[in-house]
């Protein structure tokens, strides 16, 4: 007798791939470079080979001692053995705590300072960067999935059988992921089965018009975001297709050999992807539904993205959240709707899940078009920021969270971000809405950050598609009717200091030009 995805009302990780091979049999699973933990299986996998592996990680790691509730960290090269180690982990009842590979040495040496002796499943190049922090003293084994020195090969337990699946309580930690740092250094953020069911349970309602689709996705495998989308299409039976590397040159081909009817990434990845709308053999014309996650999107790329689709009604669903609450606020674009879609609208509540309210500084809640800040209310919210509970306790008010956000809500009840409230510009309304309206006005604008500068003046930075300067004249005009701004500063997309999931970190780049960062 099956065993229902969501049972006792929570979502665990660990049996995920064992119960989707069990209800759908062998769905593929493609890959866009092998497993680093298993290489010589290919990139063209499928349910029930990714349920064994799973289940092989879970009895390597139980042969060399993990045990439920203990802390394992998942800190290596970016690939989809992440998402498989956090399930395998997790099958045996211990703790998942995944930290982003893009993370400097030294905040990862501090994150692993705020747990409990920790394991650590890692591989040599990481562990290299790894070499100035005195992990002797912050973990207590160290395991690789290669063969790096300092640390014990995995595959050293090659065999071993796995046990029988491990479940912890529902209001136990069960996950913990790491906030973007775009302000300083993350925090860490504690789930539970019972908090990531109530996540779950409406992305799953949003995905029944597409069950069964093929879906893409190019997600950070350290994000919460990822196993809820993960746990949504497994329960549905979806074919997937699983990017590393976002490269249009290599994701294009990809797309057009599987045709997904799902596309999900991060949003300036998206922008990336813009390419993708022209590119040959038409990667995206089977796309039914596209998904952005948590982050703001430009409006000129949800319209390139639907109009690349041959579907008849093709849509886009933005969600509104962070890790720490989950989303809390939804949308869907569709090509009509994309036509007149104001950028800075990002919907509504998800009925019986999560509220949103908007309120002043004293916490009071502020009429319909009035900005203030954005505070949610949802049953998705994660325990507590581990070893900063204080930190946590701050952000909250009669169980409201703070999003730190600034906003407003219309007559009908629909959320609009302003922006975050620590990149904001006095003289400026809304830095996010002057980059839509920039993006759109530019279409060889790769991206567009507007920062304070010295004297708390709006600087734009701004990153030009290809190796060409910015055309002056073609920005002066741009700008016509824009609030003032110093000239703007040209960097190339690389240079922007961003988070696991292209996120832009505006404020370090804002000590960047304050220092003389160059040109």
């Amino acid at each position: 007798m099956r065993q229902p995805l969501l049972a006792d009302r929570g979502f665990y990780l660990g049996p995920l791939f064992r119960r989707a091979a069990d209800r759908h049999g062998a769905v593929f699973v493609t890959l866009d470079r092998p497993l680093d933990v298993a290489p010589a299986l290919g990139t063209d996998l499928s349910y029930t080979v990714l349920a064994e592996v799973v289940e092989e990680l879970s009895g390597r790691l139980w042969e060399a001692g993990v045990r439920p509730s203990e802390q394992v960290v998942v800190h290596k090269a970016d690939n989809v053995d992440i998402m498989l180690l956090t399930c395998a982990v997790s099958r045996i009842g211990a703790v998942p705590v995944l930290l982003s590979p893009a993370l400097a040495p030294e905040v990862a040496g501090q994150l692993l300072g705020r747990l409990r002796q920790p394991w650590l499943i890692t591989d040599a190049a990481t562990l290299d960067g790894l070499k100035d922090i005195a992990l002797a003293g912050l973990v207590r084994r160290t395991l690789s999935v290669d063969d790096a020195p300092r640390a014990e090969p995995l595959a050293k337990y090659t065999g071993a059988e796995p046990p029988p699946p491990v479940r912890l309580h529902p209001r136990e930690p069960a996950l913990i992921t790491h906030s973007s740092g775009t302000t300083g250094v993350p925090k860490l953020a504690v789930h539970c089965a019972r908090t990531m069911w109530n996540r779950l349970v409406p992305q799953q309602a949003m995905g029944l018009p597409t069950r069964g689709e093929t879906a893409a996705l190019h997600m950070s495998f350290v994000h919460s975001r990822f196993y809820h989308l993960l746990g949504v299409l497994l329960h549905f039976g979806s074919p997937l297709v699983l990017i590393t590397d976002p490269d249009p040159a290599s994701v294009g081909p990809l797309l057009v050999r599987h045709r997904p009817g799902i596309v999900e990434t991060h949003p300036n990845t998206f922008v990336l992807w813009e390419e993708l709308a022209g590119a040959p053999g038409a990667p995206l014309s089977r796309v039914r539904s596209y998904g952005s996650t948590f982050d703001a999107i430009h409006p000129r790329t949800v319209r390139r993205l639907l109009d690349a689709s041959r579907r008849r009604t093709p849509w886009l669903v933005q969600l509104y959240g962070q890790s720490e609450t989950g989303p809390v606020a939804f949308q869907v674009v569709t090509r009509r709707s994309a036509a007149r879609a104001d950028g800075r609208r990002v919907g509504f509540g998800i009925p019986g899940f999560t509220r949103v309210r908007v309120t002043d500084a004293e916490g009071r809640r502020v009429a319909p078009g009035t900005p203030g800040r954005i505070e949610a209310r949802t049953r998705g919210r994660i325990l507590t920021y581990l070893g900063m509970p204080d930190r946590y306790d701050r952000q909250l008010t009669d169980g409201w969270w703070e999003m730190g956000d600034l906003g407003y809500r219309d007559r009908l009840g629909a959320l609009y971000l302003i922006d975050r409230e620590i990149d904001r510009i006095d003289a400026v309304h809304s830095n996010l809405e002057v980059e839509d309206t920039l993006m759109s006005r530019l279409e060889e604008l790769r991206e567009v950050v507007i920062v304070p500068g010295a004297d708390r003046e709006p600087v734009p930075v701004v990153c030009v598609r290809g190796e060409r300067p910015l055309d002056p004249e073609r920005w002066r005009r741009a700008t016509a009717g824009l609030p003032a701004m110093a000239e703007p500063r040209q960097w190339r997309f690389e240079e922007l200091p961003m988070t696991a999931t292209w996120k832009v970190k505006r404020v370090e780049i804002a000590r960047m030009l304050t220092e003389g960062a160059p040109v």
